[in-house]
């Protein structure tokens, strides 16, 4: 497309909304309705959102209660850095786990360097992109859902939404009783690039893993199937 001729374009519009007043644009963008999601890979939404954070190259358990978390936590870390240590946010959420339960030893507060996992809880999950989503602030530092090798999310199964746009209504439900973020992030799955040579990269520059911990009333099965589904 020329300069001109987007300049064009830009000028039909403008003309075409000229003198119309909020409530006729209002109705306008009702009138347009929403475009169909993406189908979900399968009938049940909790298998929907597991088979995509699989297929996002993320990885997930899950967890009926607050100790199972804390212990499938202490043995992912255990498991991939022999230690029992992470860093997680002042989130209220993460203060109130059993942490001693398991042995886990969380450091509240920001990522330093040196430190190679953190722990956020999500706000949201989000089945038809496989996503979780973060408010950052202080109980969420933004820095713990970017910057460490290997990023642990927890998230409430009842947090779980089909698609974007019931995404952004609960988003806009929570703010409306909170204080705002300073930033929402949809994060799905680890860090990735495909810059150099048109070659997909995971870790480039930010998480390398990323572990999803679905929380809740879930039916074990539904971990075990969304595993064959995703297998390639």
């Amino acid at each position: 497309m020329t300069d001109s001729s987007r300049a064009g374009i830009f000028s039909r519009v403008r003309q075409a909304s000229a003198g119309a007043d909020s409530a006729e644009i209002a109705a306008q963008l009702r009138s347009l309705g929403r475009a169909p999601a993406a189908a979900l890979p399968c009938a049940d939404l909790y298998t929907s959102f597991l088979i995509n954070v699989l297929k996002n190259h993320g990885t997930a358990d899950l967890a009926s209660n607050r100790s199972e978390a804390v212990t499938a936590t202490s043995k992912y870390i255990y498991q991939h850095y022999n230690t029992h240590r992470l860093v997680a946010g002042n989130d209220p959420r993460l203060a109130a786990m059993p942490w001693r339960e398991a042995g886990v030893l969380p450091r509240f507060g920001a990522l330093e360097p040196g430190e190679p996992v953190s722990l956020s809880y999500a706000r949201l999950a989000v089945a038809e992109l496989g996503a979780v989503v973060t408010f950052t602030g202080k109980a969420n530092p933004a820095a713990n859902n970017l910057l460490a090798e290997n990023h642990i999310v927890m998230v409430d199964c009842m947090d779980l939404v089909v698609d974007m746009e019931a995404a952004w209504e609960r988003i806009r439900q929570i703010t409306d009783q909170e204080q705002r973020p300073r930033g929402v992030n949809f994060i799905a799955g680890p860090s990735s690039t495909a810059d150099i040579e048109g070659k997909q990269i995971y870790g480039a520059h930010g998480p390398r893993q990323w572990h999803v911990i679905l929380l809740g009333d879930v039916p074990a099965t539904a971990l075990q199937e969304a595993r064959s589904i995703a297998a390639p």
